[in-house]
């Protein structure tokens, strides 16, 4: 786990807490100043998985410190859903092993060569590459730009079924209108679809929904038996409300 110099002495004060879905199933919630996405936790009897890795060291941090006041081990994986600097620039600071598909793998060996000062990143947006949002919440997350460490996961997966010790999850590569690197999971004994952020518009072409895949994406939730929808920077849906509001997205 890295941390930057005095991390201990400048540990996150945020006193949100772990909301329990169920004995098995929490979530560390979003918070919407910095752009830090909701933090998913499933609990094992053999070991536990974390969906997302946060935007900083000091997301991970408030995170791990909600999970230890409940006395939950830490992480044993860490899957990531995308490659947005959201959910993996506190991959520097995880427990654990990380689990991604290969085009979040590869997109973040990209990011990890990219210079991190407000000129470069100016200019990733002058090309496309990045987006004003991001720009104005890294800098609220990271007054001191040198802090940010990117790296990459140390594992690729592919569609695949996690047995966890009393629980199972399916690690699902699918449509999505976000971006084309997306792995949902799936906890059939939840009746739960992590989604993320996986059901947005994608917000570097435009803002758009892409038809084609907009179907796709819908097709593939109702392939799946579940209730609810557990997003990246909202509360959870049912499922009959997000694929109302998908569907009022169809042209």
């Amino acid at each position: 786990m890295w941390l930057p110099k005095k991390a201990m002495e400048q540990r996150n004060t945020n006193s949100s807490k772990l909301i329990k879905f169920s004995d098995r199933f929490y979530v560390y919630p979003y918070e919407e100043r910095t752009d830090r996405p909701n933090l998913y936790y499933i609990l094992g009897d053999d070991y536990s998985v974390a969906v997302d890795a946060g935007n900083s060291w000091k997301h991970v941090s408030a995170f791990y410190d909600a999970l230890m006041e409940m006395n939950f081990p830490l992480p044993s994986y860490t899957i990531i859903s995308h490659w947005h600097w959201d959910h993996t620039f506190g991959l520097n600071a995880i427990h654990g092993v990380s689990i991604s598909s290969k085009k979040t793998h590869d997109k973040l060996l990209e990011v990890m060569e990219w210079p991190w000062t407000l000129e470069a990143m100016k200019q990733r947006e002058r090309e496309g590459k990045d987006i004003p949002f991001c720009t104005e919440h890294i800098l609220l997350e990271y007054p001191d730009l040198d802090e940010i460490k990117v790296v990459t996961t140390d594992e690729i997966i592919e569609e695949s079924e996690m047995d966890l010790g009393g629980i199972k999850i399916r690690v699902i590569p699918a449509p999505s209108t976000h971006t084309d690197d997306a792995l949902y999971v799936y906890i059939p004994f939840e009746k739960a679809l992590i989604v993320e952020d996986a059901d947005c518009e994608d917000f570097y072409h435009g803002s758009v929904y892409d038809q084609d895949t907009l179907r796709d994406m819908i097709s593939f939730f109702e392939s799946l038996s579940y209730e609810y929808h557990y997003l990246g920077h909202a509360e959870r849906e049912t499922k009959e409300f997000a694929l109302h509001r998908l569907k009022e997205e169809l042209k």
